[in-house]
């Protein structure tokens, strides 16, 4: 078998992301045949063994699971929590092996999630220099301005960093508030709710309804299910022609 890198090898495995992987090669967590490895080193997925921790790593790239997640409110995008919250993996019973969200969504958001055990694709997903459209559906309370809308679709400043553009669009309007469609290639931490308050806005829902070609097309608040053949190969083919990590 033709040698990869420890990092890929590791991704490949679905035991956590690349980067995630080179910092922990770089604590000394992994082990090639024994010796301490070190980061860029190549490897033989089919003789060499490889150690975390002092436990065998498995090799898993011939298959794998991709799942799409309508995330309900109230949970996080994550595998477990130290503080007893609940997690999206609480609503996966029957899924074989230990999947991970890609990227996230935060604790009161809902909407479109994406998990998978395939860290190289889970890689190119997440990584800053590659930009997949998402769109969200934003319920804000009172009407929105046209002086608002500028600030919403200004280069802002957010934890010290100035955002791509985003597209907003209203949607809709009634009683209880405003309907924005916002369109994100990137995705900082909290970055609509932050846009919103630098707008004077305030956030009432925050769905994710898309990521790029993907759709959510009908799946119930907490149901999930397995992406397609060609939604996999999509994600594939979309994040390769641009990924150089």
């Amino acid at each position: 078998m033709e040698k990869i890198r420890l990092q890929k090898f590791i991704a490949d495995s679905g035991l956590m992301s690349r980067r995630a992987a080179e910092a922990e090669i770089e604590k000394g967590s992994f082990a090639i045949n024994g010796h301490l490895a070190s980061l860029g080193q190549k490897i033989d997925p089919a003789h060499d063994l490889v150690t975390y921790k002092g436990k065998k790593v498995a090799y898993r790239r011939e298959k794998y699971t991709y799942i799409m997640m309508n995330k309900p409110r109230g949970y996080l995008s994550s595998t477990s929590d130290d503080r007893g919250r609940k997690c999206v993996t609480d609503l996966m019973e029957g899924v074989g092996g230990r999947i991970y969200p890609v990227g996230r969504l935060d604790l009161i958001s809902e909407g479109m999630l994406l998990l998978t055990d395939d860290g190289e694709l889970k890689n190119r997903l997440t990584h800053p220099s590659y930009s997949l459209p998402k769109v969200y559906r934003v319920k804000v309370g009172g009407n929105v301005s046209e002086d608002q809308l500028d600030i919403l679709t200004s280069p802002l400043v957010i934890d010290g960093y100035e955002i791509k553009p985003v597209d907003v669009k209203v949607s809709g309007t009634d009683d209880n508030g405003t309907v924005l469609k916002m369109t994100l290639t990137e995705g900082r931490n909290r970055q609509i709710r932050k846009m919103c308050e630098q707008a004077g806005l305030t956030v009432r829902r925050l769905s994710r309804v898309s990521i790029g070609n993907l759709r959510l097309d009908g799946l119930q608040v907490g149901k999930w299910r397995y992406l397609t053949d060609d939604e996999i190969e999509y994600l594939k083919k979309a994040t390769r022609k641009k990924s150089n990590v």
